[in-house]
Protein backbone atom coordinates (compact mmCIF):
# COMPACT_ATOMS: atom_id res chain seq x y z
CA UNK A 1 0.00 0.00 0.00
CA UNK A 2 1.65 3.33 -0.69
CA UNK A 3 0.44 6.48 1.25
CA UNK A 4 0.46 9.84 1.07
CA UNK A 5 4.21 10.98 0.37
CA UNK A 6 4.95 13.84 3.55
CA UNK A 7 5.71 17.06 3.45
CA UNK A 8 8.82 18.16 1.89
CA UNK A 9 10.92 21.13 3.02
CA UNK A 10 12.17 23.81 1.45
CA UNK A 11 15.87 24.55 1.89
CA UNK A 12 17.18 27.88 0.54
CA UNK A 13 21.01 27.82 -0.19
CA UNK A 14 22.99 30.64 1.05
CA UNK A 15 23.55 33.52 -1.80
CA UNK A 16 26.36 33.43 -4.24
CA UNK A 17 29.31 34.52 -2.73
CA UNK A 18 28.06 35.84 0.25
CA UNK A 19 30.42 34.94 3.34
CA UNK A 20 27.91 34.16 5.57
CA UNK A 21 24.23 34.13 5.24
CA UNK A 22 21.88 37.40 5.57
CA UNK A 23 20.50 37.36 9.25
CA UNK A 24 17.21 36.22 7.92
CA UNK A 25 18.51 33.09 5.90
CA UNK A 26 20.10 32.19 8.87
CA UNK A 27 17.42 31.72 11.11
CA UNK A 28 15.00 30.30 8.39
CA UNK A 29 18.23 27.45 8.15
CA UNK A 30 17.94 27.10 11.81
CA UNK A 31 14.38 26.38 12.00
CA UNK A 32 14.73 23.30 9.07
CA UNK A 33 17.22 21.87 11.17
CA UNK A 34 15.09 22.07 14.43
CA UNK A 35 12.56 20.62 12.53
CA UNK A 36 14.55 18.00 11.46
CA UNK A 37 14.75 17.18 14.76
CA UNK A 38 11.76 17.21 15.78
CA UNK A 39 12.04 20.55 18.14
CA UNK A 40 8.84 22.36 16.53
CA UNK A 41 8.36 24.78 19.31
CA UNK A 42 12.01 26.10 18.60
CA UNK A 43 11.35 25.39 15.06
CA UNK A 44 8.32 28.02 14.91
CA UNK A 45 10.15 30.52 16.82
CA UNK A 46 13.11 30.54 14.84
CA UNK A 47 10.75 30.99 11.27
CA UNK A 48 9.14 33.47 13.16
CA UNK A 49 12.58 35.63 13.72
CA UNK A 50 13.35 35.03 9.97
CA UNK A 51 10.11 36.77 8.81
CA UNK A 52 10.66 39.64 11.16
CA UNK A 53 13.54 40.64 9.57
CA UNK A 54 11.95 39.66 6.16
CA UNK A 55 8.09 39.28 6.37
CA UNK A 56 7.82 38.87 2.44
CA UNK A 57 10.50 35.56 2.58
CA UNK A 58 8.44 33.09 1.31
CA UNK A 59 10.26 30.20 1.71
CA UNK A 60 10.25 30.91 5.65
CA UNK A 61 6.30 31.35 5.40
CA UNK A 62 6.13 27.72 3.92
CA UNK A 63 7.95 26.09 6.23
CA UNK A 64 6.11 27.57 9.15
CA UNK A 65 3.32 26.23 8.13
CA UNK A 66 4.52 22.29 7.93
CA UNK A 67 5.77 23.19 11.59
CA UNK A 68 2.44 24.02 12.32
CA UNK A 69 0.47 21.46 10.63
CA UNK A 70 2.73 18.98 12.47
CA UNK A 71 1.69 20.74 15.86
CA UNK A 72 -1.60 20.06 14.25
CA UNK A 73 -2.34 23.81 14.12
CA UNK A 74 -4.18 23.44 10.81
CA UNK A 75 -5.77 26.94 10.49
CA UNK A 76 -2.07 28.63 11.21
CA UNK A 77 -0.53 26.16 9.13
CA UNK A 78 -3.15 26.93 6.10
CA UNK A 79 -2.87 31.02 6.55
CA UNK A 80 1.18 30.25 6.58
CA UNK A 81 0.89 28.46 3.29
CA UNK A 82 -1.66 30.90 1.65
CA UNK A 83 1.05 33.55 2.21
CA UNK A 84 3.83 32.14 0.96
CA UNK A 85 1.47 31.77 -2.24
CA UNK A 86 0.68 35.11 -1.72
CA UNK A 87 4.18 36.08 -1.89
CA UNK A 88 5.72 33.58 -4.87
CA UNK A 89 2.64 32.07 -6.75
CA UNK A 90 4.21 29.83 -8.94
CA UNK A 91 5.72 28.18 -5.81
CA UNK A 92 4.98 24.26 -6.11
CA UNK A 93 6.03 23.35 -2.59
CA UNK A 94 3.57 25.85 -0.99
CA UNK A 95 1.08 24.70 -3.48
CA UNK A 96 1.59 21.14 -2.93
CA UNK A 97 1.96 21.19 1.22
CA UNK A 98 -1.15 23.13 0.98
CA UNK A 99 -2.50 20.24 -0.41
CA UNK A 100 -1.83 17.93 1.52
CA UNK A 101 -2.86 19.89 4.44
CA UNK A 102 -6.66 20.03 3.01
CA UNK A 103 -6.35 16.25 2.14
CA UNK A 104 -5.44 15.90 5.43
CA UNK A 105 -9.08 17.77 6.63
CA UNK A 106 -10.69 16.01 3.64
CA UNK A 107 -11.42 18.65 1.96
CA UNK A 108 -11.19 17.51 -1.62
CA UNK A 109 -11.91 19.85 -3.96
CA UNK A 110 -9.79 22.31 -2.32
CA UNK A 111 -6.88 19.89 -2.31
CA UNK A 112 -6.75 18.86 -6.02
CA UNK A 113 -7.15 22.42 -7.13
CA UNK A 114 -3.65 22.79 -5.17
CA UNK A 115 -2.37 19.80 -6.60
CA UNK A 116 -3.33 21.02 -9.99
CA UNK A 117 -1.27 24.47 -9.57
CA UNK A 118 2.01 22.38 -7.89
CA UNK A 119 1.70 20.56 -10.96
CA UNK A 120 1.04 22.99 -13.19
CA UNK A 121 4.17 24.90 -11.63
CA UNK A 122 6.58 22.14 -12.09
CA UNK A 123 5.41 19.46 -14.29
CA UNK A 124 8.06 17.29 -13.02
CA UNK A 125 7.63 17.56 -9.40
CA UNK A 126 7.04 13.54 -8.85
CA UNK A 127 5.58 14.01 -5.60
CA UNK A 128 2.67 16.01 -6.25
CA UNK A 129 1.99 13.93 -9.45
CA UNK A 130 1.73 10.51 -7.10
CA UNK A 131 -0.09 12.75 -4.43
CA UNK A 132 -2.63 14.17 -6.96
CA UNK A 133 -3.35 10.60 -8.48
CA UNK A 134 -3.87 8.97 -4.67
CA UNK A 135 -6.76 11.82 -4.19
CA UNK A 136 -7.83 11.66 -7.57
CA UNK A 137 -8.41 7.76 -7.02
CA UNK A 138 -9.93 8.66 -3.61
CA UNK A 139 -12.84 10.88 -4.90
CA UNK A 140 -13.29 7.92 -7.69
CA UNK A 141 -11.82 9.35 -10.62
CA UNK A 142 -10.41 6.08 -11.67
CA UNK A 143 -9.62 7.94 -15.53
CA UNK A 144 -7.02 10.76 -14.11
CA UNK A 145 -5.87 8.36 -11.34
CA UNK A 146 -4.99 5.29 -12.95
CA UNK A 147 -2.58 7.99 -15.21
CA UNK A 148 -1.17 9.41 -12.74
CA UNK A 149 -0.63 6.70 -10.29
CA UNK A 150 2.44 5.76 -12.82
CA UNK A 151 3.97 8.53 -11.15
CA UNK A 152 4.69 5.58 -8.29
CA UNK A 153 7.68 4.74 -10.35
CA UNK A 154 9.59 8.23 -9.52
CA UNK A 155 9.30 7.95 -6.03
CA UNK A 156 9.98 4.08 -6.04
CA UNK A 157 13.13 4.32 -3.53
CA UNK A 158 10.48 6.64 -1.21
CA UNK A 159 7.77 4.15 -1.42
CA UNK A 160 9.74 1.21 -0.55
CA UNK A 161 8.46 -0.43 -4.11
CA UNK A 162 12.11 -0.82 -4.85
CA UNK A 163 13.39 -0.71 -8.71
CA UNK A 164 10.65 -1.74 -11.98
CA UNK A 165 12.23 -5.42 -12.45
CA UNK A 166 12.01 -6.71 -16.07
CA UNK A 167 12.61 -3.39 -17.56
CA UNK A 168 13.87 -5.16 -20.55
CA UNK A 169 10.68 -6.92 -21.23
CA UNK A 170 7.57 -5.18 -23.23
CA UNK A 171 5.86 -3.19 -21.27
CA UNK A 172 1.68 -4.04 -21.72
CA UNK A 173 -0.45 -0.84 -20.92
CA UNK A 174 -3.44 -2.19 -23.27
CA UNK A 175 -2.41 -1.20 -26.68
CA UNK A 176 -1.36 -4.74 -28.02
CA UNK A 177 -3.80 -7.51 -28.62
CA UNK A 178 -2.93 -10.45 -25.82
CA UNK A 179 -4.23 -13.27 -27.54
CA UNK A 180 -1.41 -16.18 -28.15
CA UNK A 181 0.77 -13.96 -26.09
CA UNK A 182 2.39 -14.83 -22.99
CA UNK A 183 2.45 -11.82 -20.18
CA UNK A 184 4.74 -12.28 -16.63
CA UNK A 185 2.51 -9.93 -14.56
CA UNK A 186 4.50 -9.33 -10.70
CA UNK A 187 4.06 -7.71 -7.57
CA UNK A 188 5.30 -4.44 -6.44
CA UNK A 189 4.12 -3.43 -2.93
CA UNK A 190 2.86 -5.28 0.31
CA UNK A 191 0.37 -8.77 0.16
CA UNK A 192 -2.59 -7.17 0.10
CA UNK A 193 -1.98 -5.01 -3.07
CA UNK A 194 -1.14 -8.48 -4.47
CA UNK A 195 -4.48 -9.62 -3.65
CA UNK A 196 -6.25 -7.30 -5.11
CA UNK A 197 -5.27 -6.51 -8.42
CA UNK A 198 -4.14 -10.75 -8.94
CA UNK A 199 -7.61 -10.72 -10.34
CA UNK A 200 -6.73 -9.01 -12.90
CA UNK A 201 -4.85 -12.44 -14.52
CA UNK A 202 -7.97 -13.81 -15.29
CA UNK A 203 -9.34 -10.76 -17.23
CA UNK A 204 -5.84 -11.16 -19.62
CA UNK A 205 -6.70 -14.65 -19.82
CA UNK A 206 -10.03 -14.25 -21.08
CA UNK A 207 -8.56 -12.32 -23.64
CA UNK A 208 -6.77 -15.36 -25.06
CA UNK A 209 -3.47 -14.23 -23.06
CA UNK A 210 -1.15 -16.97 -21.60
CA UNK A 211 -0.70 -15.39 -18.05
CA UNK A 212 2.62 -15.79 -15.77
CA UNK A 213 2.44 -14.33 -11.96
CA UNK A 214 5.80 -13.54 -10.39
CA UNK A 215 5.05 -13.15 -6.41
CA UNK A 216 5.90 -12.95 -2.85
CA UNK A 217 6.96 -16.45 -1.74
CA UNK A 218 4.31 -16.90 0.54
CA UNK A 219 1.34 -16.20 -1.78
CA UNK A 220 2.77 -18.43 -4.23
CA UNK A 221 0.83 -21.97 -2.88
CA UNK A 222 -2.80 -19.26 -2.81
CA UNK A 223 -2.28 -18.15 -6.03
CA UNK A 224 -2.00 -20.92 -7.86
CA UNK A 225 -5.45 -21.64 -7.67
CA UNK A 226 -6.29 -18.41 -9.68
CA UNK A 227 -8.41 -19.24 -12.40
CA UNK A 228 -6.70 -18.30 -15.69
CA UNK A 229 -3.15 -18.46 -14.42
CA UNK A 230 -1.01 -20.76 -16.22
CA UNK A 231 2.12 -20.69 -13.85
CA UNK A 232 2.79 -18.70 -10.50
CA UNK A 233 6.69 -17.90 -9.48
CA UNK A 234 8.27 -16.48 -6.21
CA UNK A 235 9.84 -12.99 -6.92
CA UNK A 236 13.43 -13.80 -7.95
CA UNK A 237 12.67 -17.22 -9.50
CA UNK A 238 13.99 -18.22 -12.94
CA UNK A 239 11.30 -17.44 -15.68
CA UNK A 240 10.11 -19.18 -19.10
CA UNK A 241 9.97 -16.88 -21.82
CA UNK A 242 7.54 -13.73 -22.01
CA UNK A 243 6.27 -11.39 -24.61
CA UNK A 244 4.59 -8.85 -21.92
CA UNK A 245 5.42 -7.64 -18.70
CA UNK A 246 2.93 -5.47 -16.70
CA UNK A 247 3.70 -4.81 -12.86
CA UNK A 248 0.56 -5.50 -11.28
CA UNK A 249 -0.89 -2.15 -9.95
CA UNK A 250 -0.69 -0.61 -13.45
CA UNK A 251 -3.36 -3.16 -14.96
CA UNK A 252 -6.14 -1.30 -13.86
CA UNK A 253 -4.69 1.99 -15.98
CA UNK A 254 -4.33 -1.19 -18.85
CA UNK A 255 -7.70 -2.45 -18.79
CA UNK A 256 -9.25 0.93 -18.52
CA UNK A 257 -11.00 0.66 -15.43
CA UNK A 258 -13.30 2.69 -13.97
CA UNK A 259 -15.91 2.36 -10.57
CA UNK A 260 -18.28 0.72 -13.04
CA UNK A 261 -16.22 -1.73 -14.80
CA UNK A 262 -14.13 -2.65 -11.96
CA UNK A 263 -13.60 -6.89 -12.62
CA UNK A 264 -15.66 -7.82 -8.99
CA UNK A 265 -16.33 -11.31 -9.64
CA UNK A 266 -15.86 -13.18 -6.53
CA UNK A 267 -14.58 -15.65 -5.23
CA UNK A 268 -10.97 -14.99 -7.78
CA UNK A 269 -9.05 -16.71 -4.71
CA UNK A 270 -9.70 -20.68 -3.74
CA UNK A 271 -8.62 -22.20 -0.75
CA UNK A 272 -7.14 -25.47 -0.30
CA UNK A 273 -9.82 -27.89 -0.19
CA UNK A 274 -7.96 -30.22 2.17
CA UNK A 275 -6.90 -27.57 4.40
CA UNK A 276 -10.49 -26.57 4.60
CA UNK A 277 -11.32 -30.16 5.98
CA UNK A 278 -8.54 -30.37 8.43
CA UNK A 279 -9.45 -26.81 9.88
CA UNK A 280 -12.94 -27.69 10.27
CA UNK A 281 -12.10 -31.16 12.46
CA UNK A 282 -9.63 -29.09 14.51
CA UNK A 283 -12.49 -26.32 15.38
CA UNK A 284 -15.16 -29.46 15.77
CA UNK A 285 -18.62 -28.73 16.57
CA UNK A 286 -20.05 -25.76 15.17
CA UNK A 287 -22.37 -24.71 18.41
CA UNK A 288 -21.74 -20.90 17.74
CA UNK A 289 -21.35 -18.25 14.90
CA UNK A 290 -17.81 -18.04 14.27
CA UNK A 291 -16.29 -14.43 14.07
CA UNK A 292 -12.66 -14.43 12.47
CA UNK A 293 -11.11 -11.41 13.49
CA UNK A 294 -7.70 -9.18 13.07
CA UNK A 295 -7.01 -6.19 14.96
CA UNK A 296 -3.61 -4.43 13.75
CA UNK A 297 -1.35 -5.04 10.38
CA UNK A 298 2.66 -4.86 9.61
CA UNK A 299 3.78 -2.32 12.24
CA UNK A 300 5.99 -1.31 9.56
CA UNK A 301 3.37 -0.08 7.25
CA UNK A 302 3.37 3.95 7.13
CA UNK A 303 -0.01 4.65 7.86
CA UNK A 304 0.04 1.79 10.64
CA UNK A 305 -0.55 3.70 13.77
CA UNK A 306 -3.78 5.23 12.06
CA UNK A 307 -5.30 1.61 11.36
CA UNK A 308 -4.02 -0.67 13.71
CA UNK A 309 -6.12 -0.86 16.91
CA UNK A 310 -5.13 -2.75 20.48
CA UNK A 311 -7.20 -5.86 21.40
CA UNK A 312 -7.54 -4.83 25.13
CA UNK A 313 -9.54 -1.91 23.63
CA UNK A 314 -11.91 -4.43 21.08
CA UNK A 315 -12.25 -6.98 23.42
CA UNK A 316 -15.19 -5.55 25.79
CA UNK A 317 -17.09 -4.80 22.03
CA UNK A 318 -17.84 -8.46 21.39
CA UNK A 319 -20.70 -9.96 22.29
CA UNK A 320 -20.50 -13.53 24.11
CA UNK A 321 -22.73 -14.99 21.72
CA UNK A 322 -20.13 -15.46 19.17
CA UNK A 323 -16.80 -17.58 19.17
CA UNK A 324 -13.53 -15.57 17.71
CA UNK A 325 -10.74 -17.04 16.17
CA UNK A 326 -7.89 -14.76 15.69
CA UNK A 327 -6.70 -14.89 11.72
CA UNK A 328 -3.70 -12.59 11.96
CA UNK A 329 -0.19 -14.40 12.25
CA UNK A 330 1.61 -12.41 14.04
CA UNK A 331 0.66 -10.51 17.57
CA UNK A 332 2.20 -7.87 19.23
CA UNK A 333 3.79 -7.95 22.79
CA UNK A 334 1.31 -5.18 23.85
CA UNK A 335 -1.57 -7.49 22.57
CA UNK A 336 -0.24 -10.96 23.81
CA UNK A 337 -1.15 -10.53 27.53
CA UNK A 338 -5.00 -9.68 26.50
CA UNK A 339 -4.88 -12.13 24.05
CA UNK A 340 -3.67 -14.85 26.68
CA UNK A 341 -6.90 -12.95 29.31
CA UNK A 342 -9.65 -13.68 26.37
CA UNK A 343 -11.22 -16.85 26.76
CA UNK A 344 -13.54 -15.80 23.86
CA UNK A 345 -10.79 -15.63 21.68
CA UNK A 346 -10.03 -19.33 20.17
CA UNK A 347 -6.20 -19.69 19.95
CA UNK A 348 -4.38 -20.48 16.91
CA UNK A 349 -0.87 -22.19 15.90
CA UNK A 350 0.57 -19.50 14.34
CA UNK A 351 2.37 -22.41 11.91
CA UNK A 352 -0.69 -22.84 10.59
CA UNK A 353 -1.49 -19.01 9.20
CA UNK A 354 0.24 -18.70 6.56
CA UNK A 355 -1.98 -17.75 3.30
CA UNK A 356 -3.03 -20.97 2.43
CA UNK A 357 -3.77 -21.75 5.68
CA UNK A 358 -5.73 -18.32 6.71
CA UNK A 359 -7.92 -18.66 3.81
CA UNK A 360 -9.11 -22.12 4.92
CA UNK A 361 -9.30 -21.09 8.12
CA UNK A 362 -11.35 -18.01 7.04
CA UNK A 363 -13.64 -20.35 4.54
CA UNK A 364 -14.67 -21.91 7.83
CA UNK A 365 -16.12 -18.51 9.42
CA UNK A 366 -19.76 -17.07 8.93
CA UNK A 367 -18.10 -13.66 9.51
CA UNK A 368 -15.02 -11.96 9.31
CA UNK A 369 -14.07 -8.64 10.72
CA UNK A 370 -10.33 -6.81 10.49
CA UNK A 371 -8.84 -3.65 10.09
CA UNK A 372 -7.40 -2.64 6.79
CA UNK A 373 -4.59 -5.26 6.52
CA UNK A 374 -3.71 -8.07 3.92
CA UNK A 375 -6.97 -9.86 5.17
CA UNK A 376 -9.05 -7.67 4.18
CA UNK A 377 -8.31 -8.03 0.87
CA UNK A 378 -7.78 -12.43 0.89
CA UNK A 379 -11.58 -12.38 2.72
CA UNK A 380 -12.89 -10.01 -0.21
CA UNK A 381 -11.16 -12.04 -2.75
CA UNK A 382 -12.56 -15.52 -1.26
CA UNK A 383 -16.21 -14.31 -1.17
CA UNK A 384 -16.46 -14.27 2.45
CA UNK A 385 -18.92 -11.92 4.36
CA UNK A 386 -16.11 -9.65 5.54
CA UNK A 387 -16.31 -6.21 8.01
CA UNK A 388 -13.93 -3.62 7.48
CA UNK A 389 -12.56 -1.40 9.97
CA UNK A 390 -11.03 2.27 8.45
CA UNK A 391 -9.43 5.08 10.08
CA UNK A 392 -11.10 8.39 9.59
CA UNK A 393 -8.98 9.14 6.19
CA UNK A 394 -8.33 5.21 5.09
CA UNK A 395 -6.28 4.05 2.11
CA UNK A 396 -7.22 5.44 -1.55
CA UNK A 397 -8.60 1.93 -2.52
CA UNK A 398 -11.54 2.12 -0.02
CA UNK A 399 -12.67 5.66 -1.64
CA UNK A 400 -14.98 8.30 0.05
CA UNK A 401 -18.18 7.93 2.26
CA UNK A 402 -18.53 4.77 1.55
CA UNK A 403 -19.72 1.54 3.63
CA UNK A 404 -19.03 -0.17 0.66
CA UNK A 405 -16.37 -1.49 -2.03
CA UNK A 406 -17.00 -1.58 -6.06
CA UNK A 407 -13.43 -4.14 -5.44
CA UNK A 408 -15.23 -6.64 -2.50
CA UNK A 409 -19.14 -7.00 -3.31
CA UNK A 410 -19.33 -9.14 0.25
CA UNK A 411 -17.12 -6.29 2.53
CA UNK A 412 -19.18 -3.73 4.33
CA UNK A 413 -17.44 -0.67 5.62
CA UNK A 414 -17.12 0.92 9.33
CA UNK A 415 -15.30 4.15 9.38
CA UNK A 416 -14.28 6.43 12.23
CA UNK A 417 -15.97 9.65 12.28
CA UNK A 418 -13.03 11.24 14.46
CA UNK A 419 -9.00 10.52 13.58
CA UNK A 420 -8.20 7.86 16.58
CA UNK A 421 -11.33 7.24 17.99
CA UNK A 422 -12.49 3.60 17.34
CA UNK A 423 -15.03 3.33 20.00
CA UNK A 424 -18.22 4.23 18.04
CA UNK A 425 -16.81 1.95 15.15
CA UNK A 426 -16.91 -0.72 17.70
CA UNK A 427 -19.85 -0.05 19.32
CA UNK A 428 -21.54 -0.08 15.60
CA UNK A 429 -19.94 -3.58 15.16
CA UNK A 430 -21.11 -4.81 18.29
CA UNK A 431 -24.52 -4.11 17.34
CA UNK A 432 -24.54 -5.12 13.98
CA UNK A 433 -23.31 -8.78 15.19
CA UNK A 434 -26.28 -8.54 17.83
CA UNK A 435 -28.56 -7.86 15.11
CA UNK A 436 -27.08 -10.64 13.14
CA UNK A 437 -28.15 -13.10 15.50
CA UNK A 438 -31.92 -12.29 15.15
CA UNK A 439 -32.15 -13.08 11.38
Amino acid sequence: MHPLLGRLFRRTAVPPGAAEPPPAVAHYRRGNSLRSAGQFEAALASYDAALALDPDYAHAWCNRGVVHQALGRHDSALASYDRAIALAPRDAMAHYNRALLLQQNARWAEALASYERAVEADPQFADAQYNRALAQLYCGDYASGWRGFEWRWQNAQRLSIGERRHGALPLWLGSEPLAGRRILLYDEGGFGDTLQFCRYAGVLAAQGATVLLEVQAPLVPLLTRIPGVTAVFAAGSALPPVDFQCPLMSLPLACGTTLDTVPAGVPYLLPDPRLVADWRARLGPHTAPRVGIAWSGNPNNRIDASRSLRLADWLPYLPPEFTYHRLQRDVRAADADALRAAPQVVPADERLLDFDGTAALACCMDLIVSVDTSLLHLAGALGRPVWGLLAATPDWRWLRERSDSPWYPTLQLYRQETPGDWVPVLQRVAADLRRSLAR
